[in-house]
């Protein structure tokens, strides 16, 4: 990758090449109607402490909002009918969902009041999640402890583990060959108009001013640095969390959900005997950008007891490798903040997907790649993702957040 642009001013300037800069991209140079120059600029085209590699790399139709649920389904039928997308490329692997579906556990009463209320809206929307009781749910996985369960919530179509590499890879590749330029760079400062409605240039760790037509914010987790370049604020910050893939000394005999235990620690299957678990602190304080420190305690204090409390088989397991990771969370409403800015017109969000980034990156990257292109969103509506809902003070509530 080359750290200098090949041009001076571009039409649209990607900042961050990871899954949503990608996608953006892709879908920008898939467009017939689209014929501007790109440029996407990323800091660190290894990627190895980005969200996008720190990712479970699975997908799920169980949202409390009609949008999220419509946004997953998008995912889906991308996923599967990758090569078709992408022109029938036959390099192009085919791709598929490994359907294990997410296993919600509620422990209350009132959380399971709150599955029952989401389940029609996915109903309607056309996911296929089913309501369990404890012991229907004891019967179809007999590996649970339910003693505690009221009410389990699953859906095993579309829903489970994909390629998400894959899929980055591809978009990455296809978008370079159609004229998509990737630099290896960073932005460090943004010149504005003199009235504050435009960006019209950004300044490079190299020294190059580069004009702009439109600027794409898909930062991740550094979403707020990068807007404050414009003279913007934005409530994204870096989140930790953390991960663990173990072998299980007795590994289960069927395939384990995405199982989200009521106590907020995650578990699903990996493939080969091997697991992977996720979990954060109960303090769960904005890191420093560059800080993925593992906290061992969390795993022996509280990932591991929830573990062993729920699935009896997994007392005896050994961890076999660990990391730790970045949301980029959206501390307003940890839905994904989209679209313009209300003043500075040419200033587009990509920002605070609050981890479920990778499973809603076909549906984004098109609708921001129509924005760009239209001035509106045509394939699906995702104006209610708009930057104007938090000046009014307008959150979304999603109630499926993990």
């Amino acid at each position: 990758m080359a750290n200098t642009p090949e041009h001076d001013t571009y039409d649209v300037v990607i900042v961050g090449g990871a899954i949503m800069g990608a996608s953006t991209a892709w879908f920008l140079t898939d467009n017939p109607d689209f014929d501007g120059r790109v440029l996407v600029i990323e800091r660190d085209p290894t990627y190895s402490a980005c969200s996008t590699a720190h990712t479970n790399s699975c997908m799920r139709q169980q949202f409390s909002t009609e949008l999220n649920v419509r946004i997953s389904q998008f995912a889906a039928d991308f996923v599967k009918n990758i090569r078709q997308y992408m022109g029938g490329d036959e390099r192009v692997p085919e791709l598929g969902i490994r359907s294990f579906g997410y296993m919600y556990l509620a422990d209350t009463e009132a959380f399971a009041s709150t599955l029952r209320g989401n389940i029609e809206v996915q109903h309607a929307a056309g996911a296929a999640t089913q309501l369990m009781t404890p012991d229907q749910i004891k019967d179809a996985y007999p590996f649970y402890n339910v003693d505690d369960i009221v009410l389990g919530s699953i859906n095993t179509v579309d829903e489970g583990y994909w390629d998400g590499a894959a899929v980055f890879d591809w978009w990455r590749r296809q978008s370079r060959e159609r004229g998509a330029e990737y630099i290896e760079n960073e932005v460090i400062a943004m010149t504005r108009n003199a009235a504050g409605t435009r960006v019209n240039s950004v300044t490079l760790a190299s020294g190059e001013v580069i004009s702009c037509g439109q600027v794409v914010n898909a930062s991740g987790p550094r979403a707020a640095r990068t807007a404050q370049m414009a003279g913007i604020d934005v409530p994204v910050e870096p989140r930790k969390r953390y991960s663990w893939i173990f072998k299980a000394e007795q590994p289960l005999d069927c395939d384990l959900p995405l199982t989200i235990d009521p106590s907020g620690v995650h578990v699903r299957e990996n493939g080969g005997g091997t697991y992977q678990a996720g979990g954060h602190s109960d303090i769960d304080p904005a890191v420093d950008y560059d800080d993925f420190a593992m906290d061992h305690g969390i795993w022996e204090n509280h990932v591991w007891p929830v573990l062993a409390t729920r699935i009896p088989q997994f007392e005896a397991i050994k961890v076999t490798s660990e990391w730790a990771g970045h949301y980029a969370m959206n501390t307003f409403d940890h839905n994904a903040i989209m679209g313009p800015h209300n003043k500075v017109e040419n200033f587009v969000f990509l920002n605070g997907f609050s981890g479920h980034g990778l499973q809603q990156s076909p549906a984004m990257g098109r609708g921001t790649a129509e924005w760009l292109t239209y001035g509106e969103y045509r394939s699906l509506d995702l104006s209610l993702f708009g930057y104007d809902r938090l000046v009014a003070d307008r959150p979304i509530i999603e109630k499926a957040v993990i």
